[in-house]
Formats: C-alpha cells, structure tokens, sequence
C-alpha cells in the first residue's frame, strides 16, 4: 500500500491554533461504520446520546513534560531544546534548534547553572548529558509546555492548562495525548451520574506518534515504542466489563494500540505492569481488533500512523469521506481541534 494513498489536502484555516473557548465546545462527528452513516453534534458534551452504562470508557493519564527549554551556547546565541526521554541518572534524549550546527561536545547553559553537553548524535535526536541530576520539578520550573509546530503563533500560558488533560497525573509525555483534551469535570461528573464505567491506563506519548510515515510504502515503516502501564486493578475491570458485554470505548488512538497490543485473546486477560509496544496498525494488514469497540480520537494529520490506524478501524474510504465532509463543513483539524467518535470497528 502507497503511503501517499493517505494524503489529503487540508485549509490552513481549519488547523486549530487556539483551543476551544470551553473545554467539550468543540464539535462533534460521530461515524457508523456498519451503517455507513455520518452525525454531526455542535459539541463533544452530546456523546452521551451514543454511549450508556453498557460502555466502558479507558483513558490515558500521562502528562506532557514541559520539555521545551532553552540554554545558551558557548558562542552566547540561544539555542532550543525540547526534552523527550531520560535514559538515566542525569541523560535525556532530546531535539535541539538548527541541528546542522550543533555538534558532539558542544556545552549548553541552562536555567539556575545547569549544564548540558551533547554526548551523541544521529540524524533526528542528540543525547544530551547534564552536570547534576534534575528531577521533574526542574522542568515544570523553568520549561514551556511542546505545543506542536503547527500551530502557528507565540507561546501563549493557556497551553499550560489546555494542553493537558484534567486527569493527567504521570510525567513523561512528549506530546499531549490530545483525544483527551475534550473531556472537562462536568463531563466526567455526568458520566457518574449516567452509571458510565471508566478507568485509566498510563502511556507516554511520544513525537514519532505524530510524524509522517516518510517511507514510500506502508509496510515499510519503522514504527516508533511507546511504554505503557497497565495496573492489576485497571486490567481486573477491563476484563470483567468486556466479560458482561459492555462496549470499550477507548480515549485516543495510543491508547487503543497499548489496549490491543497487552490483551491475549486465547486467555481473555491483559498482561499487566510496565511494558511497551510498536504495534502498527494500517490498512490491508488484516488486523483483527481483539478488545477495543468504539474510538474516541482527533482529526489527524494527512501521511501519519493515527490516520492509518483510524482507517483501519472504521474502513479507509469511508474515513476519508468523512474527512472531506469535515472540511467542507469547517469541522477544525489536529490537536486543539473537533473531535470524531466512531461507533463500531468494522
């Protein structure tokens, strides 16, 4: 299958710059796969027309570092890092601002006397070593929340609530699992009321979520590990919601692939604890959704995995129909943008 199978042509006004006024203000599509049929909801509040006590909702509670920080080089100019992983005591793996220029042992100055040295290199990422081990306080103190490079405008301190989600709890999100976005505490108060079950996983996005296949076909992608958590107790009442027949309505795409990625269908059971998946869902591989019914997810960026998973689950031409129909009705695209809830895989 061609990657640029998936391409599509998208306004530059309808990605979203800003988030909505209210969170749950954004709009709504909601897909039938089986019945071929489309519904557009002036807000994401309505999807409790479409789901009821017989559903069971996964969310996923990692929150995004504010990873994006910037340090003085030797030379006095500022240079821009955005922190993705720690690999140790005081190692992350990082991005850095004009790459072409930075070389292996260039010395970096950070907020309060830090130092940070590129102890290595490659094509897309630098390893970055600092003088003293930092802690997750370092960052909230002195970093700014990654709001993605789309969006085409100045930092602005709304993204340090609205990039979040209100449930975010675990540091260690490169990027915003954004799906979640939608869901304000009025939502999650009237999913009590409504006797709506719902629980949390733990995944720590990561940037190659969302970046373009670059390969000229599909297969031959290199998906990018993403860890995961599952907890005892979260796996307990998965298992039991999908033994009384309830419908899982999974929160985002990345947790979708940690569902599907730690279920064992023979036994019916998750494996649980720390873990971590590269599992690739597209189009024509024949994939069998084995725990997952219904998916909550964004409007995503043309040529990226997210959209091929999505096309997966609901059928490739009746996604990108319903993509065109976004687009013709304005619907807003990518991370602070209108939301698709899609009723059954197919």
């Amino acid at each position: 299958m061609k990657t640029k199978e998936f391409h599509f042509n998208l306004p530059h006004s309808l990605i979203a710059q800003y988030p909505s006024e209210k969170r749950g203000s954004s709009k709504l599509m909601v897909l039938d796969p089986k019945l071929q049929k489309i519904y557009h909801e002036n807000s994401v509040n309505n999807i409790l027309k479409y789901i009821n006590s017989d559903t069971f909702i996964i969310f996923n509670n990692s929150k995004v570092r504010k990873s994006r920080m910037y340090a003085e080089s030797e030379m006095g100019s500022n240079v821009e890092f955005l922190i993705l992983d720690r690999i140790g005591t005081n190692l992350f793996t990082a991005l850095i601002s004009k790459s072409k220029k930075q070389i292996v042992g260039n010395v970096y100055k950070f907020p309060e006397g830090l130092i940070g040295k590129i102890l290595s290199k490659n094509s897309s990422e630098i390893v970055l070593q600092f003088n003293d081990d930092i802690g997750e306080d370092y960052f909230e103190k002195h970093g700014l929340v990654p709001i993605p490079p789309y969006i085409k405008r100045d930092y602005d301190k709304i993204d340090e609530d609205r990039y979040q989600t209100v449930y975010s709890k675990y540091v260690g999100s490169a990027a915003s699992a954004t799906a979640g976005l939608h869901f304000s505490r009025d939502l999650f108060s009237a999913f009590k009321k409504n006797n709506i079950e719902y629980d949390f996983i733990t995944l720590h996005v990561g940037l190659g979520t969302f970046l373009p296949v670059r390969s000229k076909k599909v297969e031959e992608h290199n998906m990018h590990f993403e860890t995961f958590l599952i907890k005892d107790c979260v796996a307990d009442r998965l298992e039991n919601a999908k033994f009384l027949g309830k419908k899982i309505l999974s929160i985002g795409t990345t947790t979708l692939r940690a569902l599907e990625s730690s279920y064992d269908n023979k036994i019916k059971k998750f494996k649980t604890g720390q873990q971590s998946t590269n599992l690739f869902i597209y189009p024509g591989k024949n994939y069998c959704f084995k725990f997952v019914d219904m998916l909550f997810t964004n409007f995503h960026t043309p040529q990226s995995t997210l959209l091929m998973l999505v096309s997966s689950f609901a059928g490739k031409d009746f996604v990108f129909s319903s993509y065109e129909e976004a687009i013709n009705k304005g619907y807003k695209f990518f991370s602070y943008g209108d939301a698709m809830l899609v009723l059954n895989h197919i």
